[in-house]
C-alpha cells in the first residue's frame, strides 16, 4: 500500500490553530470555534444518505472512523468512558510513539488515514474538518486527497503502488474544537478521498461540499430517470428562504423521514411567495412530475406551479421574469402526501422552478424525463 506525507500551502476560509480550553462544563459548544464557508451551501457529497462511507482506516483504537460521517454535529458526554477510555463522537487513534527511547517523538512523514468514498462523485469545492470535543487530542494537521475510480474499488485498489492521487488541501495545521475549512480549487471530477492527520488524533466530522457529477455513460445508460436528483447531477442553485433546512435536501434519495429532511420556509407576513430553483443534469424533456410534502402536516405548502427554462439559449435562470414555460399550473397540495403530474408537450429545458405559495414544506421534487442528445453531448464534454 502507498502513503506518503503531504506539503504545500492550502486556500482556505477559516484558520484554527492551537488547542481549545478544557472542557469547563454546561454547553460543550459554547466555545465552539467556528466561520462563515460560503461552500458550505452546496450539498455534503460524503453525506451518508447518498450512500457515502468511509471504506477502511489503519486505526480506530478510541473512536471508530464511520463516525466521520453521521449527520447532525458530534454529541459530547464528559461522563462516558469505556474500556479503552474517553467515548468520542468522533474518528480517534491511539497516540503515535518514536522508534526508541532516544527518539520519543514520532517522525514528521508519521500519520494515520481513512478512505472515504463520495455517495455522489462530483466536483469539491470545499471541506469541513471538524474537531469538536477534541480540544487537546486532535491532529497538529490534515491532508485531502482525491481520486476518480471507475466502479466501486476496494480499500486495497484504491491504496495500490501506482495509483496516482490529487492533493486537494496539502498538509495543513488545524485547532483544536473548530471547524478548519478549506476551499478546494480543482475542476476535477472526484469518486473518493483520502484524509490524512499528522501524527495521530481525533477529527469529528469530514464536510465534502461540492457539485454533483455522475457519469455520463450512466445516465445515457438509465434513459428515464429523475432529472433533478442530487445523486443524478441536479443542483439546487438558489432559494427565496433558507430558513428552517436547505432547498438541496429536496432532491435527496428516497422518502423524507423527517420534517428538516425537506425544505421548509418560515411562515410569510407579506403577500408574496417561496420559490427554489433547480439545474437538472443537463438539458432534457421532463415528462412527469412528483411533489412530496411528506411529514409536513400541518406546515406544508399550500399550492404549488413549475415553470421551466432552458438556458442553452441564453437565457439567464437567476431572471425569473423572462424565458420561464410553466409546465404545471398552480395546484393545489395536501400535507404528507405524494402528489404525481403527467407533463403533456414539454419542452426541452435544463432548469427548474418550484414556486410554493404562500410559504411552507416541500419534502421531495422529482423530476422524470430523459436527457436530449445536446443534453447528452454536453455531458459528456465532447
Amino acid at each position: 500500500m502507498s502513503t506518503h506525507a503531504i506539503s504545500g500551502t492550502p486556500s482556505f476560509n477559516g484558520s484554527f490553530t492551537g488547542d481549545a480550553r478544557p472542557y469547563p462544563g454546561g454547553d460543550p459548544y459554547a466555545d465552539y470555534r467556528t466561520a462563515d464557508f460560503p461552500f458550505t451551501r452546496l450539498p455534503d457529497l460524503a453525506d451518508r444518505r447518498l450512500g457515502a462511507a468511509v471504506l477502511a482506516a489503519n486505526d480506530e483504537f478510541f473512536a471508530e472512523r464511520e463516525n466521520l460521517l453521521t449527520p447532525g454535529p458530534a454529541r459530547f458526554d464528559p461522563e462516558a468512558f469505556g474500556h479503552k477510555g474517553k467515548i468520542m463522537d468522533g474518528w480517534e487513534t491511539r497516540r503515535r510513539r518514536g522508534a526508541d527511547a532516544c527518539t520519543p517523538h514520532p517522525a514528521d512523514e508519521d500519520h494515520d488515514w481513512a478512505l472515504i468514498r463520495l455517495g455522489v462523485p462530483g466536483v469539491v469545492r470545499g471541506v469541513v474538518v471538524d474537531t469538536a470535543h477534541f480540544r487537546g487530542n486532535y491532529p497538529h494537521a490534515v491532508g485531502i486527497e482525491g481520486i476518480r475510480m471507475p466502479g466501486t474499488p476496494s480499500p486495497e485498489e484504491l491504496l495500490a503502488d501506482g495509483v496516482a492521487w490529487t492533493v486537494l488541501v496539502p498538509r495543513t495545521r488545524i485547532g483544536g474544537h473548530a471547524a478548519n475549512g478549506f476551499t478546494v480549487d480543482s475542476a476535477e471530477r472526484f469518486t473518493h478521498l483520502r484524509l490524512s492527520q499528522y501524527p495521530d488524533g481525533g477529527i469529528a466530522r469530514l464536510r465534502v461540499h461540492g457539485e454533483a457529477a455522475p457519469d455520463p455513460a450512466w445516465l445515457a445508460a438509465l434513459g428515464t430517470f429523475d432529472l433533478a436528483a442530487l445523486e443524478n447531477g441536479g443542483h439546487a442553485e438558489d432559494a427565496s428562504d433558507r430558513f428552517y433546512s436547505s432547498p438541496a435536501n429536496g432532491i435527496h434519495p428516497g422518502r423524507s423521514l423527517k420534517m428538516d429532511d425537506g425544505w421548509e420556509t418560515r411562515r410569510r407576513r407579506d403577500r408574496g411567495h417561496d420559490w427554489v430553483r433547480y439545474r437538472l443534469a443537463g438539458q432534457s424533456v421532463p415528462r412527469a412530475v412528483e411533489i412530496d410534502t411528506g411529514c409536513y402536516k400541518g406546515n406544508a405548502a399550500g399550492w404549488a406551479e413549475l415553470w421551466g427554462l432552458d438556458a442553452t439559449t441564453g437565457a439567464d435562470p437567476a431572471d425569473h421574469t423572462t424565458g420561464w414555460t410553466p409546465l404545471l399550473p398552480r395546484t393545489r397540495l395536501q400535507p404528507d402526501a405524494v402528489h404525481r403530474f403527467t407533463l403533456a408537450d414539454a419542452p426541452a429545458v435544463t432548469h427548474v422552478r418550484l414556486d410554493i405559495y404562500p410559504d411552507g414544506g416541500v419534502a421531495r421534487l422529482r423530476v422524470h424525463g430523459s436527457l436530449t442528445k445536446e443534453g447528452e453531448r454536453r455531458l459528456r464534454g465532447v
